[in-house]
């Protein structure tokens, strides 16, 4: 579970000796329309009003034996229609239950409405329906809101399992605590005559009238944990009340004596203290931690007592509503926090009068490329922010202090971007590497051939990045193309950085490296296969000597190794290929191995 800063209510708070006013029996159940002080705790049960069952809703049986162990009753009667929920405060050492009941009559409560028997392994400090004020959103000891209608009857059944307990108080939320926060519930129901327990602000003022007529004198008692004393001098129809405790009136008449009680209690009001400024630098998507300001929020009161929130306006630190996350996503500029501390007791004692600013410096935000390449024939290139800011300085590791730089050598340039207001400087660096890509050239092709389908390799001794392409076929990053047919071809090869482009038109044919005219029928004759491909083909051969040995097209049936009738001897012997282009010129084939060896 969640531990928030709250794991124990402020010990004196909860653990007053003054008794308060705590109904063991559902028949006796106390009757409320208001928030409760803190009591003197639970003892015992009493009746068993739940007759021996086992479970009630979410309630189960007890040390005792018994669904009751520690019990209190209270009962309610709803005025007004809306989302009502209540906390139940209690000391975080201690295990408390409850269940409500929508009910008219003790002996037919039927399965409650909300009910939470979870133990208080986490040592929270509170159970009830609505939310935690601690504000924990995960905590199990949290029921589902509920929607009421006017003059809907309620009891609410508390129990101490633990058997240690100091008491607790009750505080009514939800939006038609906020809506009518005075005819919420009806008080009408409360027939003694100092009225219901009551919980105030130290600041406030409580009147006890207990005017009765025809009464001849009246007494008032405290009891502050010692039982009830006379107070001196109290003897009129009302007292007002100095300080916490349960006070008892003892009406005189003629007819009998009217005895009343009724408990008191004043919750000490939070002084926010004095929160600082907080000036950061900024990011996209950032957030700050509100729950580093509580420290200063909370000064020197009990950080167990309070519980500090934070707001977007004043009017909603006033009404406790709408607070930010404590994450709370960030904006760039300036922004007003407003700050509340309420007291755990008893949320309507705060103190919204403290607020800070978060000043949230623009960070600079360097989006220019990291990586950029210089063609060889542009020579430069700018680089850096070709947009800046008029309120940020600039520094390039090469020492310029402008916002961009025109560079023509490859390396690493850094740019820092700086941006200093009120005393806080926020910067942010961003490498470019350049890098120098010179103009495509190919130096070879080489062709695997002598098959139905050869492969074509294009080679460069260029330095760059390149793609090829073969005969307008999409460009690819590999330079070899697998199944090329033999033929005429184009292949491309072009800069991946738009540095530049270069186009070849190669020829595809087979031939033997080497043949032997020795008369066992096994290459006997020298040719080029694939030339009825090409446009009027014609191959020439030649000695070492540059002599012209033979001539052929595409219909000679190849060289016998032979020059006028006789023999050539074993040598190596060269040739060249030419065909007449789209363009109508003879031209000749490039990137061919053109020699080959004639063998005796």
């Amino acid at each position: 579970m969640w531990k928030p800063i709250l794991r124990t209510l402020l010990f004196l708070l909860f653990w007053q000796t003054a008794q308060g006013q705590v109904a063991q029996d559902c028949s006796q159940a106390i009757p409320i329309c208001s928030n409760t002080p803190i009591n003197g705790g639970t003892n015992g049960f009493g009746t068993d009003d739940f007759n021996g069952a086992s479970s009630s809703g979410c309630l189960e049986q007890t040390t005792t034996g018994a669904i009751e162990s520690n019990s209190a009753w209270y009962r309610f009667r709803t005025a007004e229609a809306g989302q009502l929920g209540f906390n139940i405060g209690h000391n975080s050492n201690e295990d408390w239950d409850f269940a409500l009941y929508r009910a008219t009559d003790c002996n037919n409560l039927g399965d409650p409405v909300r009910c939470n028997f979870f133990d208080n392994s986490e040592n929270t400090s509170f159970i009830g329906v609505g939310e935690d004020p601690t504000g924990d959103e995960d905590s199990v000891h949290y029921e589902d809101w509920l929607q009421v209608e006017a003059g809907e009857d309620y009891y609410l059944f508390i129990n101490n399992f633990s058997n240690i307990n100091s008491g607790f108080s009750i505080q009514f939320t939800g939006n038609v605590w906020v809506d009518y926060p005075n005819s919420a519930l009806d008080c009408s129901i409360v027939s003694n005559l100092l009225g219901p327990p009551i919980t105030v602000c130290e600041v406030e003022t409580v009147v006890l009238d207990a005017t009765t007529s025809g009464a001849s004198g009246y007494e008032w008692y405290r009891d502050g944990g010692t039982g009830f004393q006379l107070i001196s001098g109290a003897a009129g129809a009302t007292y007002t009340v100095p300080d916490s405790g349960t006070y008892r009136v003892v009406v005189l008449t003629s007819a009998e004596n009217i005895v009343s009680d009724v408990q008191v209690g004043f919750n000490e009001v939070p002084v926010t203290g004095m929160l600082t400024d907080e000036t950061l630098c900024f990011e996209p998507d950032m957030t700050f931690d509100l729950n580093v300001k509580n420290a200063e929020a909370i000064g020197g009161m009990d950080a167990d007592a309070v519980i500090v929130s934070y707001h977007g306006t004043q009017a909603d630190a006033n009404a406790g509503v709408a607070p930010l996350d404590r994450n709370h996503l960030l904006s760039a500029g300036s922004e007003t926090i407003y700050v509340r501390t309420t007291s755990l007791a008893n949320p309507d004692c705060y103190d919204a009068s403290q607020s800070f600013a978060i000043n949230a410096i623009t960070t600079p935000v360097l989006t220019f490329d990291e990586q950029v390449v210089i063609c060889e024939a542009v020579g430069t290139l700018e680089i850096g922010e070709t947009q800046p800011n008029a309120d940020y300085t600039y520094q390039w590791s090469s020492g310029e202090q402008t916002p961009s730089i025109l560079v023509s050598g490859a390396g690493e340039y850094v740019l820092t971007a700086t941006h200093q207001s009120n005393g806080i400087v926020c910067e942010a660096t961003r490498t470019v590497v350049v890098e120098i890509s010179t103009m495509p050239q190919i130096s070879s092709i080489d062709i695997a051939d002598m098959s139905v389908n050869n492969s074509v390799t294009i080679n460069t001794e260029s330095d760059g990045t390149y793609e090829f392409s073969l005969d307008g076929t999409d460009f690819q990053s590999s330079n070899v193309f697998q199944g090329v047919p033999p033929g005429l071809h184009t292949v491309r090869m072009r800069d991946l950085y738009g540095c530049g482009e270069v186009e070849e038109e190669i020829v595809v044919v087979g031939f033997l490296s080497a043949f032997s005219p020795n008369g066992d029928v096994l290459n006997e004759t020298w040719q080029i296969e694939g030339l009825s491909t090409l446009n009027s083909p014609i191959v020439t051969i030649y000695d070492r000597y540059g002599k012209l040995i033979k001539q052929m097209n595409e219909f000679d049936a190849g060289w016998d190794g032979n020059f006028q009738g006789k023999p050539l001897p074993s040598t190596d012997y060269w040739f060249k290929l030419s065909y007449i282009d789209a363009d109508g010129n003879r031209t000749v084939a490039k990137y061919l191995q053109s020699h080959f060896s004639l063998r005796r």
